[in-house]
């Protein structure tokens, strides 16, 4: 078995085990988990969406479809864009992807080759760096700060982790896990830095409208970007429609990329089956009213997250600006990774562990907050109950 394994290509083996992962394994085995461990909510996706895509399977749309997308997605998704920015964008402009993951996966194989770097603020979502370890590039931790109960990410960091061999900087805003949402200012110098070094942006901004600052949406490299700026958009409809297992996203790109992004998804899906697109149509069109009932679920999640942890003496938690995490730390945790477990073993309630999200999440617990507010309340009293016991 290990000179099986010591046959598979380098970049392969040094793929990371997920600290997400591998701690819901372990709680799938423990009945009564509250699971709080991955970006989803408990809501099943909505009637309306399955129904369009049952439709289209009986209808038989089931054979290969445009690598793209079909026109009515992409023509809806520009159409969800001109509503939220006030313009019109070009469906040429987007192309339909199998999850918001591939879309990550495609804008990286585009952007960063092998032995090339990218740039990544972190605490991170672990799979952007996954990602690039996967086609032989090396994710650079850009470690961010905490500063009067904020996080920071400035231009003196990312050049301090800049090489001459950076070809890219990943920007997920609204933060998975901390919550961290750039201000237009930040991103106005970001996206400066990016332009004197002639770097590639890939943004994440799926969170965009779990917003907690009074605004309708948050700040984008949309705001501000010109047509030949190198900057790749990641979409999904995981997150606002409720729709984590359906596995569909889609990329924003300059329309010179267009036959680019479409060879790269005929070489490596040759597309998302039409069901699950006429899905995505129905939601987009016809959904907003859930989205915004999500949204109100995260705010009401949010404040029961930060009633439960304010006061607490061994706790440091500021309550996020955007996305629908709570990103806390505990004083004299030595092990993120082992208080996930213990969560689990003896508070029947499911985390993900500081460190899976960098070595800089070391001390810290991230939680879900897009719940019930029974299901919260509950698993957040289990909390407080464990965090007590350390002493």
């Amino acid at each position: 078995m290990g000179d099986l394994l010591a046959s598979v290509r380098s970049a392969a083996q040094r793929t990371p085990i997920s600290g997400i992962i591998s701690t819901a394994n372990h709680g799938r085995q423990v009945p009564g988990t509250i699971p709080l461990w991955a970006g989803e909510g408990d809501l099943p996706t909505p009637r309306f969406i399955a129904e369009a895509a049952a439709k289209a399977l009986y209808d038989g749309e089931t054979f290969y479809t445009h690598s793209r997308g079909i026109p009515e997605l992409r023509e809806a998704i520009a159409g969800y864009y001109e509503e939220q920015f006030g313009r019109p964008f070009d469906p040429d402009t987007f192309f339909v992807t199998g999850s918001g993951m591939q879309a990550i996966q495609l804008c990286v194989a585009m952007t960063v080759g092998a032995g090339e770097d990218i740039l990544i603020p972190t605490p991170s979502w672990p799979n952007a760096a996954g990602a690039s370890t996967v086609i032989g590039a090396n994710p650079v931790i850009v470690p961010m700060a905490e500063d009067a109960g904020r996080w920071v990410l400035t231009v003196e960091m990312l050049e301090k982790a800049m090489t001459p061999q950076t070809r890219a900087i990943f920007v997920n805003s609204p933060a998975n896990p901390t919550g961290w949402t750039a201000t237009r200012e930040e991103m106005e110098a970001i996206l400066a830095f990016a332009r004197a070094n002639e770097l590639w942006i890939i943004a994440d901004e799926i969170y965009s409208r779990f917003i907690w600052t009074g605004a309708s949406r948050a700040p984008s490299f949309l705001d501000i970007a010109e047509p030949d700026d190198r900057i790749l958009w990641v979409g999904t409809f995981s997150k606002n429609w409720a729709m984590t297992g359906w596995r569909m996203g889609w990329i924003h790109a300059p329309l010179a990329l267009k036959q680019t992004l479409e060879n790269l998804i005929q070489y490596s899906t040759s597309g998302t089956a039409v069901f699950m697109q006429r899905a995505g149509i129905a939601a987009i069109t016809e959904g907003d009213w859930f989205v915004r009932s999500m949204i109100e679920r995260a705010r009401e999640g949010r404040d029961i997250v930060a009633e439960a942890l304010a006061g607490r003496n061994r706790v440091t938690f500021a309550p996020p600006d955007g996305a629908f995490y709570a990103f806390f730390k505990v004083d004299g945790l030595e092990s993120s990774r082992q208080a996930a477990i213990d969560l689990i073993d003896k508070a029947q309630v499911g985390t993900a562990p500081g460190t899976a999200f960098g070595e800089n999440g070391e001390g810290y617990v991230r939680v879900c907050f897009l719940r019930s507010s029974d299901s919260l309340r509950e698993a957040m009293s289990r909390i407080v109950n464990y965090l007590e016991t350390l002493g």
